[in-house]
């Protein structure tokens, strides 16, 4: 073999040391790698109801107010200058912004977000989220058909950039929930295109043929690799976005999303298992990022499957499960949850969850199944993450040791998770709950008969009546006794069981700058720059 020139042959090992790793080139570019744990269901905005979309529908969509970058409460305008309320907080009136325009070019319109909502609502196109607009006066009852035209929902057009919005009653917090994507405009010239209001898989969302108004539109979509954007010139505040674009990366496994990381090929990750924050913080605790998150994991209950539509059975069941242990054993950074909201504000949910073996075995007993003798043995359905397997074999545990019973484990990737829950095709079920927005009302209404994120078969009238009253109730602290008082009745029910509040553990490279703890985690990517680094060595 040839002998390299000496000079050479000591340059070779720097030379390797020196190749740019892929966050190192990406910051260089400008472009953000960010895991975000699958594909998410639909680039339609309209169809989706998971977190895991709402990442990637806030760099694509604009609503008519944005997200800031530090204040968790904070409502910068964003496709409307202004929206403005009555001395009633009842009636809002909007004022859209000129030069707001589609990705195509297009101007979005007063029009466009009167089809949006209208298209949201239809019965028959069959939104899981709609419920979300159920702010809107009339809004519940032409979704439930109650009334067949849109006319009687309170949305007025007073001109091409103007609209009012008249809500069911005060909502003084109006604009909070305004930043979520279900009031997001769909563009109506794109979605008629390719078919109708209620056309449901219509063709307008894929990435080929979607249009969008957010900062960033759709470069390419390759399922089970990546989703990119790209800045959108038309975007009207194009000048002050820092980032040329953003690639999503759907890893499921958190330790592969980990390693990736360590290796140069993530700068954000998803999440971070307990495991990897324990390594972390011994190895790179610059790098590790724990921060408070405005959610509860939970898991639901068919109550249209014996034993579970008993409540007895419920209880028994939440009774025996030790949610100390699980936080300081499963989680890090997550606390044990004694209601299903996480304390807000001045808002502190009941304790109406506990660990009490000893009451449970007696629930369960007067239920016809003492000791767990004849109890049949269940599924608990997860999503395939580790962390959830870890928390399933712990809960498992638990109810064997306290309860006499014996459940099974069954695992599905996320796209037959999401299936199987939504259709009700399964019998205990973990999952979770991030709020959509900063209020009580976020963590309950979702638990309302009919509701598309119920997903129990549970409905309670009283529960329902107390939300409605709450509903008229202009005197905060009136408004949160009254929530209180609904949450008593969710809790007793236990159409579910609470089990933790959120903590959000995530890994970031040094290199993104603009990325602040947020309560709900919604970052506005407007804000985001990346800073190249020195490579390290």
């Amino acid at each position: 073999m040839q002998r390299l020139p000496l000079i050479l042959a000591l340059c070779l090992p720097l030379l390797s040391c020196q190749k740019e790793s892929q966050v190192e080139a990406a910051a260089r570019e400008g472009i953000l790698l960010i895991g975000n744990a699958a594909d998410p269901k639909s680039l339609d905005l309209q169809v989706v109801s998971g977190v895991i979309e709402s990442n990637v529908m806030r760099a694509l969509y604009e609503g008519l107010v944005q997200f800031h970058a530090t204040e968790d409460l904070g409502t910068p305008p964003g496709a409307a200058l202004s929206v403005t309320p009555d001395e009633t907080y009842t009636v809002w009136t909007v004022k859209l912004r000129p030069d707001a325009k589609w990705s195509d070019g297009m101007p979005v319109t007063a029009e466009d977000f009167r089809f949006s909502y209208e298209r949201i609502l239809t019965p028959a196109f069959g939104a899981k989220y709609a419920e979300m607009l159920y702010f809107l006066k009339g809004a519940e009852d032409f979704n439930k058909r109650v009334t067949p035209d849109f006319s009687s929902v309170g949305f007025k057009i007073t001109g091409s950039h103007g609209f009012v919005l008249t809500l069911r009653g005060p909502t003084p917090f109006l604009p909070e929930i305004l930043k979520h994507y279900t009031w997001y405009p769909v563009p109506k010239h794109q979605v008629l295109k390719f078919g109708e209001i209620d056309t449901v898989g219509n063709a307008w969302s894929r990435a080929e043929n979607l249009v969008s108004n957010g900062p960033f539109r759709i470069k390419s979509y390759r399922r089970n690799h990546h989703i990119e954007v790209e800045r959108n010139p038309h975007y009207w505040n194009a000048g002050n976005v820092h980032l040329e674009g953003i690639r999503f990366l759907p890893i499921t496994n958190t330790f592969t999303e980990a390693r990736m990381f360590r290796n140069g090929q993530l700068h954000i990750t998803n999440t971070a298992a307990p495991e990897v924050v324990d390594l972390m913080k011994k190895e790179d605790p610059a790098s590790l990022r724990q921060e408070p998150y405005l959610g509860t994991v939970l898991y639901r209950y068919n109550n249209n499957v014996e034993p579970l539509d008993d409540v007895r059975v419920r209880r028994a069941l939440s009774l025996a499960i030790d949610r100390q242990a699980i936080a300081d054993s499963v989680f890090r950074g997550f606390e044990p949850a004694y209601g299903m909201t996480p304390p807000m504000g001045d808002y502190d949910p009941p304790r109406g969850v506990s660990f009490d073996p000893e009451e449970a075995k007696k629930l369960l007993a007067e239920a016809g199944f003492p000791g767990g003798e004849d109890f049949p043995r269940l599924k608990i359905l997860i999503a395939s993450r580790e962390t959830n397997a870890a928390l399933a074999t712990a809960i498992q545990a638990m109810w064997r040791e306290h309860l006499g019973v014996e459940m099974e484990i069954d695992n599905k990737e996320w796209t037959a998770y999401m299936a199987a829950m939504q259709d009700m095709d399964y019998e205990i079920i973990g999952g979770g709950w991030i709020g959509d927005y900063i209020d009580p009302l976020t963590f309950l209404e979702m638990w309302t008969a009919g509701n598309g994120n119920n997903r129990t078969g549970w409905e309670s009238e009283p529960f329902g009546a107390k939300l409605r009253e709450s509903f008229q109730a202009n005197e905060p602290t009136e408004r949160f006794r009254l929530l209180h008082e609904a949450e008593v009745i969710l809790l007793e029910d236990s159409p579910m069981t609470p089990i933790a509040w959120w903590g959000k553990n995530y890994l970031i490279h040094p290199s993104v700058k603009g990325w602040e703890p947020l309560l709900l985690d919604n970052h506005p990517f407007t804000n985001v720059r990346l800073i190249p680094q020195p490579p390290q060595r």
